[in-house]
């Protein structure tokens, strides 16, 4: 009997599919920027996993935790240090950069600070898709309404302007 079917038979344990090495990296390095106690802890942190020599990977995982981290702290106040302590970690990686530009952007309208039509109308599908489900600002969902990038993003900005006493 091969190896294999020593496993399959219960011989030395169960059996697994294979996974790549980088799918066990991205869920370690997940699972390390999670636990991160403080911002400059979490700081180091992604610049180590932004060190991994799959580029496409590491960045992967750090906007995956830009994105959860984000939107936790998104009506928080310690938002703008909390992304000056990452931001200064991503310097040179243009999707991280673009990705927590965007998480700021939010965040700015989200506490009523200054923002621009511009930059909201500027910013990418995937942005006015998530200001549509997380913003309360009349002013942010009515210019997506109407200049939103995509018909789905004008749809939804509109529907939430419709619902707008449960704001």
């Amino acid at each position: 009997m091969g190896t294999a079917e020593n496993l399959i038979r219960g011989g030395s344990g169960p059996v697994r599919p294979a996974e790549p090495p980088e799918y066990w990296r991205y869920t370690l390095h997940l699972a390390s920027l999670a636990a991160a106690p403080d911002e400059a802890d979490e700081a180091e942190r992604v610049a180590a996993v932004l060190r991994d020599p799959d580029r496409v990977m590491a960045e992967s995982a750090v906007v995956t935790h830009l994105d959860r981290r984000a939107a936790r702290l998104l009506a928080d106040e310690r938002f703008q240090d909390w992304a000056r302590a990452v931001g200064a970690a991503l310097e040179g990686r243009a999707f991280p950069v673009a990705r927590l530009r965007e998480w700021s952007l939010l965040n700015s309208v989200n506490q009523g600070e200054p923002w621009s039509a511009a930059e909201l109308s500027g910013t990418s599908d995937w942005c006015q898709r998530t200001a549509v489900a997380l913003l309360t600002s009349y002013e942010a969902l009515r210019l997506l309404a109407d200049t939103g990038r995509t018909r789905r993003v004008r749809h939804a900005a509109a529907q939430r302007l419709l619902r707008r006493p449960s704001l």
